[in-house]
């Protein structure tokens, strides 16, 4: 038996913001969109370096405020690409704990992006 990576489902409420935060502010890819039909909920993935995730309109798909625990090498390049963005809604820093460094972002949402690298000790 083998299991695959998880692939979080982020609830967004606005098209045009999650591209916006996700795409523009973050980094991420689209890899593809999907409706049911016109003027349904939209499904999409999108995908940075090793992370995808589903970004889902669809009421009960996942619940508004989670939080996705990311592992990242190099968070000190990854805080100056987003700072370089001047993105208005978030200007997040790096905060150092005692099993690493984090940096959190929220989402428009209210879901917040854990974006942590674990001291080597």
């Amino acid at each position: 038996m083998h299991l695959s990576a998880a692939i979080p489902i982020v609830r967004i409420f606005s098209v045009e913001k999650a591209k916006e935060f996700y795409l523009d502010f973050l980094g991420f890819s689209l890899d593809w969109e999907h409706r049911f039909e016109e003027g349904l909920p939209l499904y999409a993935q999108v995908r940075r370096s090793g992370l995808t995730l589903h970004l889902s309109e669809h009421h009960g798909d996942s619940t508004p405020g989670s939080t996705i625990f990311v592992p990242v090498e190099d968070i000190d390049s990854l805080h100056g690409e987003l700072a370089a963005k001047q993105y208005p809604y978030a200007r997040p820093g790096i905060e150092t704990v005692g099993w690493g460094r984090l940096m959190q972002v929220a989402d428009p949402f209210g879901n917040r992006l854990r974006f942590c690298e674990l001291s080597k000790d």
